[in-house]
């Protein structure tokens, strides 16, 4: 039976409905929030899968038709999910997959389609919300609920959810999501807003959030199913015993070992030997193979345990750093001669290399999504190959890791880069992972904006990022800075911060846990800027602010205005005239050749022209300036002489700008033939005198020439 809620919700309404759709799924909510309309879904497996992890798997469906669109294209369906769709099934996925026993085997699926899109109303929060409440009714265990926000700041004022016109204002766009106790995500963006202000904005969304999961809870209370008695991967006691007595001290040797390769080898070694060791003990059980895959998780508990106990007990980390020590910093630019900009940035054994490439505003990044940009010109990609971590695997498009990694870059350089006005460039920078052995998004910061510097993109300020990491047993916890990647995987919480010395640009937090408090938090803000501004001071030491000229292979630019009507004359009939001015200057024979000089015409009447040669871009201007410049009714020229008749002489002023000079206006003296005094090439000296009723150039020769005197007319 259709059931429906409602809530007030900061000015706005949320409408849940239940109990009408999906009927066949474990549960489904339809989420309305403003004209914003979200079906969420939940599905488990009836049985138990053989994996050692957690089958959890989030999407997020976008439909071009809930924002009134056809997808482009030929075949015009919904393809692969967009960067955008891929990033909001993240989001949802990281608050609440804390909230499930990891030792569950049932695979389950949360499904949302978005079908109706209000751009003031965020369908990423309406489907958080809708996948939290469709766990929560379902006979799915799920210890939740969660739910999330997005904060907003304009002036001193903090604003919840704002819309698309409060967000341009806002020096903020933070997503925090959390339970009724806790934070457990945070995703932002903010013009360099101070450690403080970030820390107020994440407690001032949580007030928030708990009204939300209040809500859940009183819709739980009412249609939420008994959860279900589901099978808990178990592992045998006794077992446990004898392989942590075989394996521990030998485990925490290896553990040990600085070298994170040497030290990944030797925790290889004692796991294979101690699974030899059993498969010895254990040849006869007809559970050989059960036992041995329990011996290897075990073999891996051990190895967390021993890393957060390390941290947490004796304040001793794997490498033997200090809790807010940074590895070995290194930075770089200009490793590669041919290539608008580069930089290399190393911590430890971490390793970016990255890239800048310059092109036409013509060159932005095409967006066909829900959102209300169509377009990008700063894009921000990631790489992460295999032998980063020297092994083999999969090569081909980017997953969700790495599309995630390249957002958050994205997102804290963007804050620094200058509008379209100051540098009408398109900005491509690629991030290479050349080694990784923790926080390489944030080693991707780094280098990205040192090669935006080297290439000489005029950023407001430089970017670094940090990574800071939590191990905590319930009692005792310590904030790590610049985790390495054991710390990250057996840790409880990955907290990315990147900024300038001024303030944040991008923070992204996730965590293991069920949450983390407000104390915890600004604990690792604090330690996290005193990190940033290590890095920066390396990083200045190496390129200290950015080039004041472009690379000799990156293209060249000059911009000026025209009047905004004259662009159709620029174009002309089905681009005709622009196609002769960029062919005729570049001297290329088709306008996709690789030498063809780019231009750009703007609807405010701005002309961008780009080249790598200075000599075509001046050549493109004039041709564009002769296009439209206007004769002047009065004015005196000077032009050639391109034609002659009996009648007259045909002068051109400027390439594309011709007149008539009439035989009566060649001369005071009466002249039979215009003939008897120019000839094809000649230059002559002229005055407009306006245009004639078919919108005809007349000029005169004869209104330039002193008048004779009476007995010179005799």
């Amino acid at each position: 039976m259709k059931k429906v809620y409602e809530l007030d919700f900061a000015g706005r309404k949320l409408i849940v409905e239940t109990g009408e759709l999906a009927k066949q799924a474990n549960a489904s909510i339809l989420v309305r929030f403003g004209d914003t309309v979200v079906l969420s879904v939940c599905v488990m497996g009836k049985n138990t899968v053989t994996s050692d992890f957690f089958p959890l798997t989030v999407l997020y469906q976008e439909k071009l038709y809930s924002v009134g669109k056809i997808p482009g294209g030929f075949i015009k369906r919904e393809g692969r999910p967009t960067d955008e769709a891929t990033l909001a099934a993240r989001l949802i996925d990281r608050p609440i997959r804390p909230m499930f026993n990891e030792n569950l085997r049932n695979e389950i699926q949360v499904i949302n389609t978005i079908l109706s899109v209000d751009q003031d109303n965020s369908p990423v929060m309406a489907s958080l919300f809708g996948s939290s409440l469709s766990l929560g009714i379902s006979d799915i265990p799920f210890d939740g609920p969660v739910a999330g926000v997005v904060v907003g700041k304009i002036g001193k004022e903090f604003i919840i959810n704002p819309s698309v016109e409060e967000l341009e204002k806002s020096t903020l766009n933070l997503t925090v999501a959390g339970t009724l106790e806790a934070i457990c995500m945070v995703e932002a963006g903010s013009s360099e807003l101070s450690e403080k202000d970030i820390l107020e904005a994440i407690m001032f969304g949580h007030e928030y959030i708990k009204k939300l999961c209040e809500f859940q809870n009183q819709i739980i209370a009412e249609i939420g199913l008994e959860k279900k008695e589901l099978a808990i991967s178990s592992i045998d006691e006794k077992l446990e015993k004898s392989v942590r007595e075989y394996a521990t001290k030998d485990m925490l040797n290896a553990i040990k070992i600085k070298d994170k390769l040497q030290s990944y080898e030797h925790i290889e070694e004692v796991k294979n030997r101690t699974l030899e060791n059993f498969a010895e003990i254990y040849a006869e059980d007809e559970n050989i193979e059960q036992i041995l895959k329990d011996v290897h998780k075990i073999t891996n508990m051990i190895e967390s345990d021993e890393v957060r106990r390390l941290i947490t007990e004796e304040k001793i980390r794997p490498d033997g750093r200090k809790m807010d020590e940074i590895r070995h910093l290194d930075a770089q630019v200009d490793l590669l001669p041919r290539t608008h900009g580069s930089a290399l940035f190393t911590r430890g054994e971490t390793q970016s290399l990255a890239i800048t490439t310059l092109g036409a505003i013509g060159e932005h990044q095409i967006l066909d999504g829900l959102g209300i940009e169509d377009a990008k010109r700063f894009m921000l990609h990631y790489n992460f190959p295999q032998f980063s971590v020297g092994e083999t695997g999969r090569y081909g498009a980017p997953g969700r890791r790495e599309i995630g990694h390249g957002a958050l870059g994205e997102r804290a350089l963007a804050q620094v880069i200058p509008s379209e006005e100051e540098f009408p460039y398109t900005i491509r920078v690629v991030s290479e992972i050349l080694e990784s052995n923790g926080s390489s998004s944030q080693a991707t910061i780094c280098a990205g904006c040192m090669s935006l510097m080297a290439a000489g993109v005029p950023i407001k300020k430089p970017v670094a990022g940090i990574a800071m990491g939590l191990i905590s047993n319930g009692e005792k916890y310590t904030i790590l800075t610049d985790i390495a990647g054991i710390e990250d995987h057996m840790g409880d919480m990955d907290f990315k911060v990147a900024g300038t010395r001024d303030g944040i640009c991008a923070l992204q937090m996730d965590i293991k846990i069920k949450g983390v408090t407000k104390k915890i938090l600004k604990e690792a803000l604090t330690q996290a800027k005193k990190a940033r501004l290590e890095i920066l001071d390396v990083m200045h030491d190496c390129i200290s602010e950015s080039r004041n000229e472009l690379s000799p292979y990156a293209p060249k630019i000059d911009t000026f205005k025209i009047d905004p009507e004259k662009i159709k004359d620029v174009i002309g009939r089905g681009g005709e005239m622009i196609t002769k001015i960029i062919l005729d200057a570049s001297n290329v024979k088709t306008v996709n050749d690789k030498d063809a000089v780019k231009v750009d015409l703007e609807d405010d009447g701005r002309v961008i022209i780009y080249h790598t040669n200075p000599d075509i871009i001046a050549k493109t201007k004039e041709m564009i300036l002769n296009v439209v410049r206007v004769v002047e009714d009065g004015k005196i020229y000077t032009g050639h002489v391109i034609k002659v008749e009996d009648f007259g002489c045909f002068v051109e002023l400027w390439p594309g700008c011709e007149g008539l000079v009439h035989v009566s206006q060649l001369d005071h003296k009466r002249v039979e033939k215009a003939g008897d005094l120019f000839k094809v090439g000649d230059l002559i000296t002229v005055k407009s005198l306006g245009l004639d009723n078919r919108g005809r150039l007349n000029l005169s020769r004869k209104e330039i020439l002193p008048k004779p005197k009476k007995e010179e007319k005799k």
